[in-house]
């Protein structure tokens, strides 16, 4: 079992992971011409921002007085996520859902890493949850790529 200066780290990093996640779908809206696309990325932004909540509320729970609130600044989250900036401009939208799945596969790698941290309940539900909906925006985006 993971000690909870490991389980704050851990919802940080996720936290941060999210709201790289949030600021690249709203960016990914509003570049896509597509209005289902757009749509769905304006979706999937404001549920990382809710999960990202849904995190910060459990770190406090467990004695964290602040919780990470913005996104990271060096990881490769935020690389995968500045590659859509210049993609946006471009107005592709092909391009922009496979910057937004290399976004995910980040997401996706960073979920599994913490689940593998041996969280316990209720994080551990929480973060298995989120895991799934990340994986299925990321399925559906790979196959909305494809």
């Amino acid at each position: 079992m993971a000690q909870k200066r490991e389980i704050v780290s851990t919802i940080n990093d996720l936290i941060e992971t999210l709201k790289d996640g949030q600021e690249g779908f709203k960016q990914a809206a509003e570049g896509v011409k597509d209005s289902e696309l757009k749509s769905l990325f304006q979706e999937y932004s404001q549920q990382r921002g809710r999960f990202a909540a849904e995190l910060q509320s459990q770190a406090r729970q467990l004695g964290e007085p602040d919780p990470e609130e913005s996104s990271s600044a060096a990881g490769a989250m935020h690389r995968a996520w500045i590659n859509l900036k210049s993609v946006v401009t471009s107005g592709d939208d092909h391009a922009i859902l496979a910057e937004c799945e290399r976004g995910e596969d980040s997401a996706v790698k960073e979920y599994q890493e913490a689940m593998e941290g041996g969280l316990s309940s209720p994080i551990g539900e929480t973060i298995s949850r989120q895991y799934t909906e990340v994986k299925d925006a990321h399925d559906r985006i790979k196959n909305l790529r494809d």
